[in-house]
C-alpha cells in the first residue's frame, strides 16, 4: 500500500472532485470540506457566486484532457478523486462517449501514475435499463439505454481493467438523485406545482419508482474514500430504502403546496408517442430515459451497500419536498436560466410544455 493510499484510509484527505461545480459535485465538495478534507472542484465552470464555497479550491479543466486531470492531482497532491463529472443524456452521442468513457480513463490513468489510493467512479442504475424483476440487484444483467446508458457501462468496464491494475476503484450506482440546488428536468415538475397546474403522469403512476436523496448519495461516497479498501473495490447500488408508488410520491410536494391539485394518469403509450414526436422536434426537454421509463417500475437493492454500514436518511417523499422547499426558498431558481437545459442546475425550457401546462391547471 503506498503512502497516499494510507493516507485516505484516515478521517480526512485531500481530495479532488470531477464535475466539482455541478449539482453532485457541489454537494460532494462541501460535505468534505466540512469534515477537515482538503477540497478542489475540477470542472469546466466555475462555481456559482451564490455557492457556499468557502475552503474549496477550484481548478478549470476537462476530463477530455488527460494532461488537465493530470496537472489538478498534482496541485491538489490528492490522496484519493471523486469521479463525478458526466455527460447529460440529451447531449449527443460522441460528447458522451468522449466524456463519460474517454473521460473516465483519463482520470484513472492520471491518478495511477501519480499513486492515488482510490478513484469512486459515479456510474448509473441507467446501465441496467429496464428490468421485469424487481429489486435489481448489482448482479442484475446491464442493458443501457441509448447512448448515455452504453457509455456508462463501457465506462464501468475501464473502471474494472485498473481494479486488475491494483487500484482501489469502487463504483456507485445511483438512482435519480435530488435535493437543494436541483433543477433540471425537476424544476419542470415544480414549476407546474408552483403555479397551480396539475401533474400529468407518462402511464397510470402505479409503478414504484425510486429516488434518492443527494445527501444519501454523499454519504455513500464518503464510506467508499473511508471504508476498507477491499471491501469498497466493488459496485454498489445507491437508492433510497423507502418509496411507495409515483402517484402517491410525487402527491407529496403537490399537498405541501396546498394548491388542491393531484397527479394525474395518462395512457403510457400515448403519451410516450406524444413526448417521442415532442423530443424529436425539439420541442421538449425531456430525453428518452425520462419518458420511455417513467411508466415501469424501477428500483434497485441496496443491501449490498447496507451490510458497510451505510443507511440512507431520506424518503422518496421526504426528497421530493425538501427540494421542492428549496426551489420556493430561492424564487424558483429565478435566474438560474441562463444556460437552459445544459445540466442539472439549470432551468430547462419547457417548449411545447408550457402548452400542456397552462391546459393543467384549467382541469
Amino acid at each position: 500500500m503506498n503512502d497516499r493510499e494510507s493516507d485516505s484510509n484516515n478521517s480526512s484527505g485531500s481530495v479532488l472532485v470531477t464535475g466539482g461545480t455541478g449539482f453532485l459535485g457541489l454537494h460532494t465538495c462541501q460535505h468534505f470540506r466540512d469534515r477537515g478534507w482538503d477540497v478542489t472542484a475540477f470542472d469546466r465552470k466555475s462555481f456559482d457566486e451564490a455557492d457556499d464555497t468557502d475552503g474549496i479550491d477550484y481548478v478549470e479543466g476537462d476530463v477530455r484532457s488527460e494532461e488537465s486531470v493530470a496537472d489538478a492531482l498534482e496541485e491538489n497532491g490528492a490522496t484519493a478523486v471523486v469521479h463525478a463529472a458526466a455527460a447529460l443524456p440529451l447531449w449527443n452521442a460522441d460528447r458522451i462517449r468522449e466524456t463519460t468513457i474517454d473521460g473516465t480513463r483519463n482520470v484513472l490513468w492520471a491518478a495511477k501514475e501519480r499513486d492515488v489510493g482510490r478513484v469512486c467512479y459515479i456510474s448509473s442504475t441507467a446501465v441496467y435499463g429496464t428490468h421485469d424483476e424487481h429489486p435489481i440487484t448489482e448482479e442484475s444483467p446491464l442493458d443501457g439505454v441509448g447512448p448515455y446508458g452504453e457509455a456508462k457501462i463501457q465506462a464501468e468496464k475501464v473502471c474494472q481493467d485498473f481494479r486488475r491494475m491494483g487500484m482501489c476503484v469502487p463504483i456507485l450506482r445511483p438512482k435519480t438523485f435530488i435535493g437543494p440546488q436541483r433543477l433540471g428536468v425537476f424544476q419542470v415538475l415544480f414549476d407546474w406545482i408552483e403555479d397551480g397546474a396539475n401533474v400529468p403522469l407518462v402511464g397510470w403512476g402505479n409503478n414504484r419508482y425510486q429516488l434518492l436523496h443527494v445527501h444519501d448519495l454523499v454519504t455513500a461516497i464518503e464510506l467508499m474514500l473511508t471504508g476498507d479498501a477491499e471491501a469498497v473495490n466493488d459496485t454498489f447500488n445507491v437508492g433510497t430504502d423507502e418509496f411507495a408508488t409515483m402517484k402517491e410520491d410525487f402527491q407529496a410536494p403537490i399537498d405541501y403546496a396546498g394548491t388542491g391539485k393531484r397527479t394525474i394518469g395518462t395512457p403510457a403509450f400515448l403519451t410516450v408517442a406524444v413526448l417521442r414526436v415532442l423530443d424529436e422536434l425539439n420541442l421538449s426537454p425531456l430525453y428518452p430515459w425520462v419518458y420511455e421509463t417513467a411508466h415501469e417500475d424501477s428500483y434497485v437493492s441496496v443491501e449490498k451497500l447496507k451490510r458497510l454500514g451505510w443507511e440512507p436518511a431520506y424518503s422518496n417523499r421526504e426528497a421530493l419536498v425538501e427540494t421542492y422547499e428549496w426551489y420556493l426558498e430561492n424564487d424558483g431558481a429565478d435566474g438560474a436560466d441562463d444556460e437552459t437545459g445544459l445540466d442539472h442546475r439549470v432551468a430547462w425550457d419547457q417548449g411545447a410544455l408550457t402548452v400542456a401546462k397552462k391546459v393543467s391547471q384549467r382541469i
